[in-house]
């Protein structure tokens, strides 16, 4: 990773909930780090999950994404009232 980088740590998750559509679980021990650059086009986006409850180590994952102008953005702010799905895709 070069440059900068926004870094966004998030802990004090709930005990029930899933990390993600394939219901990998997250705990209430949670944390959560994430960290966002811009390389030459694009982002990137590297998260590592911490949660010893639910996992035997830290792990990471680094998704990159492109550049999408004039689209519009989902915003994801609570499961209980969850409006995205119809942007996700499954693969």
């Amino acid at each position: 990773m070069a440059g900068d980088a926004l870094v966004v740590e998030t802990i004090r998750f709930r005990d029930d909930l899933w990390l993600d559509i394939k219901g990998n679980p997250i705990t209430d021990a949670a944390k959560v780090t994430q960290r966002f650059w811009r390389p030459t086009t694009g982002a990137s986006n590297r998260v590592t999950v911490s949660d010893p409850k639910a996992y035997t180590k830290p792990w990471t994952v680094t998704l990159k994404q492109a550049i999408q102008v004039d689209t519009e953005l989902a915003d994801e702010i609570c499961l209980e009232i969850e409006k995205s799905v119809r942007h996700m895709t499954w693969k």
